[in-house]
C-alpha cells in the first residue's frame, strides 16, 4: 500500500507540478528511506503512524545525516503526507507539531568581477570547444542562468531580433531574460560556425553540443568550468551555480531593483533573492573595514581615529 500511494504521489509531482525528474528522484530516495524505516517498525502504512515513531524517525536522522539532508527528508514527507490527506487516505499529518533543526544561514559564495573576467576569458575562441565554452559561460553569467537550464537550450528559445533567451525554469515555467548584444553576437558567431561543425551532418534542436553533436551533461560542463577556472588562477572552487550567484549580487551591487533580480532568477519568493542583498551588504563591510580609516590602523602613526559619535 505505501510503496503504490509513494507512485501516486511522485506521478502527481510529475504530471500536475510539473516538476523536474532529478527533483522526483530525490522525493523518491527520500520516501524509499522513510519506507524502510516503517518496515523495521513493523509498521508499513502511514495512517497508523504514531507521534512516538515520528520521534524516533527524526532522531534516527539526526544520528546519521546533516541538517539540510533532514530538513529535506522532512519537506519530502511532509508534502507525500499532504497529499495523502487531500485524497482522504489519511485522516491526520503525522508530522504536525514537530520541529526541525535551523538551518545555518549561509551566504552564497561569489566571483568578482575580475575574477569573473577571467573566467570568460580563458576559453580559446579559436578553437570548435572553445568557441562553444566562451559563450556558454558568457549565456550563463549573463542571463544568470542554472546549469540544467543552460545545458537545456534549444534554439528556438533565442530571439535574436529582441536579444532575449525564454528560459524553461523549475516546474516547467518560463521567464525571459536579456542578453547584452556581445553575447547575442556571439551566439551568431557560434551557430554558424563551432555548432555547424559540432552537429557533424546530423541534426539537432540542442544549442550546445558536446564533440560527439548531442546534447551537453550537466556533469560534462561541471568539469569544463573547473578547468577553465584553474586556468584562469582562480583559488576557490567554481562550480555552475557560482556564477548565478554572482550575475544577481553584481546586478544588485549595480542598483538594479530587486523585484527585476527575483524576475530575471525565476524566485517565486522574494526572500529567496533577499539573500544577495545581504552578500553584497558583507562584502560592502569588508571593503569598508579595509580602507576606511576608522577601521584602518595607520602604519605611519599607529593610530586609529576615535568614534566622533
Amino acid at each position: 500500500m505505501y510503496s503504490e500511494q509513494v507512485e501516486s504521489f511522485l506521478d502527481h509531482l510529475f504530471l500536475e507540478r510539473g516538476l523536474s525528474p532529478q527533483t522526483i528522484a530525490a522525493y523518491r530516495v527520500d520516501l524509499v528511506h522513510f519506507g524502510l524505516f516503517l518496515e523495521a517498525q513493523g509498521n508499513p502504512e502511514p495512517e497508523s503512524l504514531s507521534k512516538a515513531q515520528v520521534s524516533d524517525y527524526i532522531l534516527l536522522l539526526k544520528q546519521a545525516y546533516a541538517r539540510r539532508t533532514i530538513r529535506r527528508r522532512f519537506s519530502a514527507l511532509k508534502s507525500f503526507f499532504r497529499f495523502l490527506l487531500a485524497k482522504g487516505e489519511i485522516r491526520r499529518q503525522p508530522l504536525a507539531g514537530f520541529d526541525l533543526p535551523r538551518l545555518d544561514k549561509n551566504l552564497p559564495e561569489v566571483l568578482s568581477v575580475v575574477e569573473i573576467k577571467s573566467l570568460l576569458a580563458a576559453p580559446d575562441p579559436e578553437t570548435t570547444l572553445g568557441e562553444r565554452d566562451k559563450v556558454m559561460l558568457e549565456v550563463l553569467y549573463g542571463a544568470g542562468l542554472r546549469v540544467s537550464e543552460l545545458v537545456g537550450l534549444e534554439l528556438q528559445q533565442i530571439n535574436f531580433n529582441l536579444g532575449v533567451v525564454t528560459v524553461i525554469g523549475k516546474g516547467n515555467k518560463e521567464r525571459i531574460v536579456p542578453l547584452p548584444l556581445p553575447i547575442i553576437n556571439n551566439l551568431r558567431n557560434y551557430i554558424a560556425k563551432g555548432r555547424h561543425r559540432l552537429l557533424k551532418g546530423k541534426t539537432s534542436t540542442y544549442l550546445f553540443l558536446n564533440r560527439s553533436g548531442n546534447s551537453l551533461s550537466r556533469e560534462g560542463f561541471w568539469k569544463t568550468i573547473r578547468r577553465y577556472a584553474l586556468k584562469a588562477g582562480i583559488k576557490q572552487e567554481v562550480y555552475p551555480h557560482l556564477l548565478r550567484h554572482s550575475f544577481a549580487t553584481h546586478l544588485l551591487s549595480g542598483g538594479a531593483d530587486l523585484r527585476i533580480v527575483q524576475t530575471l532568477l525565476g524566485h517565486a519568493d522574494l526572500a529567496t533573492t533577499q539573500i544577495y542583498t545581504q552578500v553584497d551588504a558583507k562584502r560592502l563591510k569588508e571593503v569598508y573595514k579595509r580602507y576606511h580609516p576608522r577601521e584602518k590602523r595607520m602604519e605611519d602613526g599607529g593610530w586609529r581615529m576615535k568614534d566622533e559619535g
